[in-house]
């Protein structure tokens, strides 16, 4: 069979089309911002200069305590007492929570009563009313009432400098954590719990599935606040001689006379654990955000790279109108 060829027809450009392209892409201008980063910078670079520049500061002394082995004892005991505050504070406040929106009036009174009452006392007065039970209670006896005696131990003995750390810092956590945690509950729409009793879903079920994983997403900005709050509340534990990271730095400053300094490597550290707590933060909101948002947030990274690709481009765009 033959052939036969058959011309293309020309391609016609779009007017319309042709004149977009030939249109000069121009950055949005933001005045206003440019002109609040400058007094920021203004402001920023002269107080930087001003600490780091200040000998009184004394960064070599920082340079020289920061990583002691005292001091990374005490640092090691502020964690120890945040990781078993926060733990049995955030265990005990859950039951409280629970207690709280239960249909017992009894342990709803309790559960109201336990908060009123520890929200209401300073942790410092906690701390030291723990630490001296043991004038009240000279034995701790376990038994049958008016029976035999199984167990008994001196309060003395029993309540040591820890132990009051840790009994004041989780009974003081526990009455804060049981409200954030009741709210998390509370925010959850009940429409959803109707529907899915509806559907014949075990009450088990529904609190995990559908309770939990909602009511966490309001939980965790207020929890991960009151855990840091609480690593900074360690600070308080002073009073009771414990060996924990402020009382460490108040020894040596006591010892040595460089306060300014020494108060500066608590703050450094301080900053470090908040600073950690609060990536952790980021990362966990992020993943429990997958389910009430269309795409997840970006990590900072993503958003660097992406503000250096539209760059990019924009600067691309702008050389080939040239």
């Amino acid at each position: 069979m033959a052939s036969t060829l058959i011309p293309e027809a020309p391609i016609r450009s779009d007017p319309a089309v042709s004149a977009v392209e030939k249109l000069k892409i121009v950055p949005a201008r933001h005045p206003g911002r440019t002109i609040a980063t400058v007094v920021v910078l203004l402001l920023l670079v002269p107080f930087l200069i001003s600490v780091l520049g200040n000998p009184r500061w004394e960064w070599g002394v920082v340079a020289q305590w920061f990583t002691a082995e005292s001091v990374l004892r005490g640092l090691g005991s502020t964690l120890l007492l945040t990781v078993i505050a926060g733990s049995a504070g955030f265990i005990l406040g859950f039951l409280l929570a629970l207690m709280r929106i239960s249909s017992s009036p009894v342990l709803q009174a309790v559960s109201w009563a336990y908060t009123w009452l520890f929200r209401s006392v300073p942790l410092l007065v906690q701390l030291l009313l723990w630490y001296n039970l043991g004038y009240l209670y000279e034995k701790i006896q376990l038994g049958v009432p008016f029976g035999p005696v199984f167990f008994e131990v001196q309060t003395t003995t029993l309540i040591s400098q820890f132990a009051a750390a840790v009994l004041g810092l989780s009974l003081h956590q526990a009455a804060y954590s049981a409200e954030i945690i009741r709210g998390g509950i509370l925010s959850v729409d009940q429409g959803q719990l109707e529907a899915a009793a509806a559907l014949g879903l075990p009450r088990s079920r529904r609190a995990l599935r559908i309770v939990l994983p909602q009511a966490l997403r309001a939980i965790l900005p207020s929890a991960f606040n009151e855990i840091i709050g609480l690593v900074k509340g360690t600070s308080v534990v002073y009073v009771l001689a414990y060996s924990e990271l402020f009382y460490t730095i108040q020894v040596i400053y006591n010892r040595t006379q460089q306060v300014l300094p020494l108060l500066l490597v608590a703050t450094l550290w301080y900053v470090v654990i908040t600073s950690v707590l609060s990536v952790a933060q980021y990362y966990i909101e992020r993943r429990f955000a997958r389910g009430a948002l269309r795409s997840t947030p970006q990590t900072p990274w993503q958003r660097l790279r992406g503000g250096l690709t539209r760059s990019n481009l924009l600067s691309r765009s702008g050389s080939r109108n040239e």
